[in-house]
């Protein structure tokens, strides 16, 4: 985990709340938002870390991808959210993507819980959920079999992911201006009590 120039903390933020602001009213993120944090991303950390810098953003980039493509193939979001992440990758580096991805998966979770007990489609929610695991223990896409676990389908239960990518790159600034430890710690203690 490197330490953010304050310009790259700020371009974060600004691309993930246009992002945030476009996903809730519109349900899409558009591409040109994403492009531009690659971009950013790409010439900020050649400027501040120089070869170093485009190795940290390249490598941020790739890491999102590999972490959310998976989840656009198996119909679980959409590319938008995909290339969001990517462009938070480049942006922060591979070090300080990780807690970023943690925390929006935390996010993502708790919010996932609460909108399918405000639907009263909790335990349906909880069903989709086991047949998920096990189209995927069995290596089968789970869109094939339940056609509600593909983000596509206007009766699946879905939520704006970049609002939740917002949230959760904002607490990984606010930790990274209090104590950027915590994230860390945090961050590795979850994925260390997964296994």
């Amino acid at each position: 985990m490197h330490s953010l120039p304050l310009p790259l903390r700020i371009a974060l933020a600004v691309v993930v709340l246009i992002a945030a602001v476009y996903d809730f009213r519109f349900r899409r993120i558009p591409n040109w938002l994403n492009l531009c944090g690659v971009i950013l991303g790409f010439c900020l950390n050649a400027f501040f870390f120089q070869l170093h810098g485009i190795a940290l953003a390249c490598e941020g980039l790739l890491l999102a991808l590999a972490v959310y493509l998976p989840f656009y193939c198996l119909r679980g979001m959409g590319a938008g959210d995909v290339k969001l992440m990517a462009a938070a990758g480049t942006l922060v580096g591979p070090g300080n993507w990780f807690p970023i991805f943690v925390m929006t998966a935390l996010l993502g979770g708790v919010a996932a819980g609460v909108l399918a007990l405000l639907k009263q489609r909790f335990t349906e929610t909880c069903c989709n959920l086991y047949f998920l695991l096990h189209d995927l223990v069995h290596l089968r896409a789970p869109h094939r079999t339940n056609p509600q676990l593909d983000f596509r389908n206007p009766g699946s239960l879905r939520m704006p992911h970049g609002i939740l990518i917002a949230v959760g790159s904002f607490s990984f600034l606010l930790g990274t201006f209090t104590n950027r430890n915590w994230v860390l710690n945090l961050s590795a203690r979850l994925f260390l009590g997964l296994f």
